[in-house]
């Protein structure tokens, strides 16, 4: 009687043990679809296609209370931490044994997230020997991280007329550029001159004859680059160092601008929301995720470059 008991016990320990798993199984699968659901994103929220993409596939996370806050500025250690779940790519440099950032304390949650940043080539810190991790990414400093992580600006022709003409600005002082074109024969160079003014004359804007194309004018106090000046009415506002990593992201549809595609606001705090659609795009230009739908309204925030590379041209 008493191994009968034993056995009608053990019997339903393993039922309840089955049906355990298959319930936390099922609870499981049923939970796995919400988290890309967020109360304070709703279906009609711009940035919503983009973060409900990274969310299923775990690259960007809501917090406890259930919402994902895509109007909070995000952080440089959290920018890092969401690069490093978004990207694994090899690493270009080693943090030096023993080197760490002054203004990281030990244990803290994104040192492994910051080294990776830095070793992939995404980040790096301040002089000084600092990281600020606590301080928002701007825009630009995004799309900047993001092009040189993944070496963008290699192979192609991002950098412009603006830059060539620097280049000769460097040769026009010597005698020999100039003794060439006096040797030219008068009506060859008449014919020339369009070609030459662009390429070897390195005028301020205030210079420019009423003869010279829209694709020539090209004011050197702006940022050195076609691509930047025809796409964004903001231009101006992009830092220097930034523009021929801008003009890659942009020319691999990378950027995405809210609410008008053609204002920038480089310099402004990155979203949530922004750093989801930036991130979205990237995992695109890599084939790595699925563009979004041609008929979705958050298309008309991806910014297209076509009509600056024709000009460029």
């Amino acid at each position: 009687m008493t191994r009968l008991l034993q056995l009608a016990s053990a019997g339903v320990s393993l039922l309840t043990l089955n049906l355990t798993v298959l319930a936390v199984g099922a609870l499981e699968s049923y939970a796995q679809p919400s988290v890309t659901t967020f109360s304070d994103v709703k279906s009609n929220y711009w940035a919503q296609p983009f973060i409900r993409g990274l969310a299923a596939r775990n690259i960007v996370t809501g917090y406890p209370d259930g919402t994902f806050r895509p109007e909070q500025p995000v952080d440089r250690d959290e920018f890092a931490a969401i690069i490093r779940k978004a990207f694994d790519q090899p690493p270009i440099r080693q943090v030096e044994s023993g080197a760490v950032y002054k203004d990281i304390p030990a244990g803290y949650w994104a040192t492994r997230p910051i080294e990776s940043a830095y070793q992939q080539g995404f980040m790096a810190g301040y002089p000084g020997g600092y990281f600020r991790p606590n301080q928002p990414v701007s825009k630009v400093e995004a799309i900047v991280a993001l092009s040189r992580g993944l070496d963008l600006t290699t192979g192609t022709p991002a950098v412009t007329v603006p830059t060539v003409t620097q280049r000769t600005v460097a040769q026009q002082p010597k005698p020999k550029a100039a003794k060439r074109r006096i040797f030219l024969p008068l009506a060859m160079t008449s014919l020339m001159q369009p070609l030459l003014i662009p390429k070897a004359q390195a005028a301020p804007p205030t210079a420019v004859t009423p003869s010279t194309t829209d694709k020539q004018a090209v004011n050197l106090n702006r940022p050195a680059s076609f691509i930047i000046t025809n796409t964004y009415a903001d231009a101006n506002k992009i830092p220097q160092y930034a523009v021929g990593d801008v003009a890659a992201a942009t020319k691999a549809n990378i950027v995405v601008n809210y609410p008008n595609s053609k204002v920038l606001n480089p310099r402004k705090s990155a979203s949530r929301g922004e750093i989801a659609a930036l991130i979205y795009q990237t995992l695109v230009a890599q084939g790595k995720i699925e563009p979004l739908a041609d008929n979705s309204p958050a298309n008309q925030y991806v910014v297209r470059a076509a009509s600056s590379n024709q000009n460029a041209q």
